[in-house]
């Protein structure tokens, strides 16, 4: 019985350590924090780029009327604070309570936007913009948005979110946050309700994706599906 045992101990041992040798050590992640920094860098690279083209006068010009400072500065905190609240949501433990993080600077960003549209009021020499130049912000936030959309994606997707559609969504914010404020740079004209609808609109859209398809991406079964298609 004892020889049986011992036998039956060293098979046992041996498993394990056939099994254990063909398993690779696990490099951890960066920490929420750094992850969000790396991802916001690409998107303030973009920013540079931005200004670099159509430089710093239009810029300045902008910042000089407070509502417009106030909703650029909510926007660019919407950004941070939503990527940093994405990042933390994706690591299995932390609490979804990050997802609370965003919700002051957003009320900055959304109340700021809002008086535009009392801008005929406030500011009646208002430049009111054509159909075109609307329709073109609303193109360069859907444009700037899937690049940044497709990074943050794939930044999340290395680490394992028990909620994908909240981190996804969290990270759909940052993404349209940070396209409101790549486009003060280039915005030709002041603030007015059409405009802030078509901005609106097209943050709806990017949140509504990257929430829904983001999630699905992110998704535990999402991966354990293509993890099985793969070849061994």
């Amino acid at each position: 019985m004892a020889e049986r045992a011992g036998c039956e101990a060293t098979r046992h041992d041996r498993l394990v350590e056939a099994l254990a040798g063909g398993l690779e050590p696990v490099r951890p992640l960066p920490a929420p924090g750094i992850r969000a920094a790396l991802w916001l860098g690409a998107a303030l690279l973009a920013g540079l780029l931005l200004v670099a083209e159509a430089g710093m006068a239009g810029f300045m010009l902008r910042m000089h009327v407070p509502d417009l400072a106030l909703a650029a500065i909510g926007a660019v905190l919407t950004a941070i604070t939503a990527a940093y609240a994405a990042f933390a949501t994706s690591v299995p433990g932390r609490s979804g309570r990050w997802a609370l993080l965003p919700l002051p600077p957003l009320a900055l960003w959304i109340g700021a936007s809002g008086l535009g549209c009392l801008r005929d009021w406030i500011a009646p020499g208002t430049d009111i913009p054509g159909v075109h130049t609307v329709t073109g912000c609303f193109s360069f936030l859907i444009c700037v948005s899937v690049p940044l959309s497709a990074l943050i994606v794939v930044m999340l997707r290395r680490a394992c979110p028990l909620r994908p559609n909240l981190t996804a969504a969290l990270g759909g914010l940052a993404v349209s946050a940070a396209a409101a404020a790549l486009l003060v740079p280039v915005h030709p004209h002041d603030a007015t309700a059409t405009d802030l609808l078509m901005h609106a609109a097209a943050v709806a859209i990017v949140i509504a994706v990257n929430g829904l398809a983001g999630g699905r991406l992110l998704a535990p079964s999402s991966r354990a599906e293509r993890s099985g298609s793969e070849p061994a």
